[in-house]
């Protein structure tokens, strides 16, 4: 009884959960996906709510995060494309190097202030908020540390409240570009790769050529055992693996190559002068 008292209390010592600063801010935590669990509905008409507004309002949520995202990308393209225009670059164009790097910087800069702000009015130390910031805005969401939840904050600080969902909301969408533009570079990254492989396809395939169904290769030599007649009516064959030095097939050649006491005679070597052997 005793825990579960103290289990309760917790969570009200920033004032009433449900009024209105309160269920804004966990509106907010459900639709971003953090689930710190600090509240949690009771009744089963709180949780039947809380389930159909999560599968209406999370994909809003996540196009309102993607739009948000796109927009401080294209923001970040001119900026730094008026930057390097500043500078007189050959190249003004923003890459998609630039943008993560600006979005990264942005990120960090979020962070690490988000951090010395929650240090200040929570009472952590400047790790601990940190690992508060980056926690909420990975939508990780452990519930370990709580913004809100100390002093009546809810009731008594209505600043302090705002700046902690301008936080989330502003956090999130500077992270959902990030994520943007790795997921663009990733993709790609990939199809440079299959277009390449593409490419070395389509070069290779203008020095092949078949021959009833035996690969051939721009030097002429054939990837497998085939024997065709010449101009002169002399023998051609070619082969890669199978030795023809014996004048015989593929199978009989390595019938023959197995016995070691095998030792071709004069006679089998001179009647196959004419035969021409290639390999590759």
């Amino acid at each position: 009884m005793i825990e579960l008292v103290i289990t309760e209390y917790k969570p009200h010592k920033a004032g009433p959960q449900w009024k209105f600063a309160g269920a804004f801010y966990f509106a907010t935590v459900v639709l971003a996906m953090i689930g710190y669990g600090h509240s949690t509905p009771v009744t089963a008409g709180g949780k039947a709510f809380c389930m159909g507004y999560a599968m209406v309002g999370i994909p809003l949520g996540l196009v309102m995060f993607q739009s948000i995202g796109e927009r401080l990308n294209k923001f970040a393209s001119v900026v730094i494309r008026q930057i390097k225009k500043y500078l007189h670059c050959k190249k003004i164009e923003a890459t998609e190097m630039n943008l993560m790097f600006a979005t990264g910087m942005l990120s960090s800069i979020i962070i690490t202030t988000g951090a010395a702000v929650f240090s200040r009015y929570e009472g952590w130390t400047y790790f601990d908020s940190f690992y508060y910031c980056f926690v909420t805005l990975t939508t990780i969401g452990f519930g370990d540390y709580v913004a809100l939840q100390n002093d009546n904050a809810l009731k008594d600080k209505p600043g302090y409240v705002a700046l902690s969902l301008v936080f989330i909301l502003f956090g999130l969408a500077v992270v959902a570009a990030s994520i943007n533009l790795l997921v663009l570079r990733f993709m790609t990254m990939n199809a440079e790769d299959i277009r390449r492989d593409d490419q070395d396809l389509q070069s290779s395939s203008h020095h092949v050529l078949t021959l009833d169904g035996e690969v051939m290769a721009v030097n002429g030599k054939l990837l497998a055992g085939h024997a065709f007649v010449g101009e002169n009516g002399d023998i051609d064959q070619m082969s890669v693996c199978s030795c023809n030095c014996l004048g015989l097939n593929h199978g009989e050649n390595q019938e023959l190559l197995l016995d070691t006491s095998y030792h071709p005679s004069q006679t089998v070597l001179a009647s196959n002068l004419k035969i021409k052997r290639a390999s590759v």
